[in-house]
């Protein structure tokens, strides 16, 4: 009786340490929680599709629709950027179609290029 006890003990243990797996991290980073740039430069210094929804010169912060963003693992999606250079949002206009590349800075998404576009907004 006490060889069975102890191997069904030890088979639920063994179930409970497979289920026990860490989260699927990758392309994050498992203690900070942020999306990380993956390896290769060409993630990194891809151009992102979007299109200016707002311009908000005094908080230094551009609202963009935009495609998916690779080196971040984002979809496409409507959000609000901080910039890396407040003097661009002085030429952005609303509705103006531009290709961007944005990281994550201390926490906080921001457009370190920008440029207009002449192709389709996603």
């Amino acid at each position: 009786m006490t060889s069975a006890v102890l191997s069904a003990l030890l088979g639920v243990f063994a179930v409970g340490a497979t289920f026990a797996q860490p989260a699927d991290t990758r392309g994050r980073d498992p203690v900070a929680g942020d999306a990380i740039a993956r390896s290769g430069a060409a993630d990194a210094d891809e151009l992102t599709d979007g299109e200016v929804r707002k311009v908000d010169r005094d908080a230094g912060r551009l609202t963009l629709r935009h495609g998916p963003l690779r080196n971040l693992d984002m979809p496409g999606m409507t959000m609000v950027f901080d910039v890396a250079d407040a003097a661009v949002l002085e030429r952005l206009r609303p509705g103006e179609k531009v290709r961007f590349q944005a990281g994550k800075v201390d926490g906080r998404f921001v457009v370190v290029r920008i440029e207009p576009s002449t192709s389709p907004t996603p």
